[in-house]
């Protein structure tokens, strides 16, 4: 008997907020828009997230919480989920990972992995 799929896709973009930045304080505003996609055959919620954000120090936060920003999204398959957070370091450059705990509507929990990114002031990096 075939196993049902538990496929959730998270895709994200960042940006640089200088406005709310001051290098002369080490401190390094970036916004990251993440779009979670369920593109298995079994609807499922979100639950938890659990981040981790390193500065280039090797400066390490973790973020544990429940959903995102204010909600546990439920997604069919097909369905999307989009939304904007931030996220404030200590040095021009760094990187965030993590997972999304989900529940799919069969009972089957599972972990969907968010790969690791880069957080980067504009023309730091070549």
């Amino acid at each position: 008997m075939p196993t049902a799929s538990h496929d959730i896709r998270v895709n994200v973009a960042t940006t640089f907020v200088a406005e709310q930045s001051d290098p002369a304080r080490n401190r390094y505003v970036f916004a990251y828009t993440i779009t979670i996609e369920n593109v298995g055959e079994v609807a499922a919620q979100l639950l938890t997230r659990h981040w981790i954000i390193t500065d280039a120090s090797g400066h390490v936060q973790e973020v544990k919480g429940d959903g995102v920003v204010g909600v546990q999204p439920h997604l069919e398959p097909g369905d999307s989920f989009r939304y904007t957070s931030g996220a404030v370091i200590e040095t021009p450059v760094g990187t965030m990972q993590g997972t999304y705990h989900m529940l799919a509507d069969d009972g089957v929990q599972f972990e969907a992995p968010i790969a690791v990114f880069r957080l980067s002031v504009p023309n730091v990096l070549h």
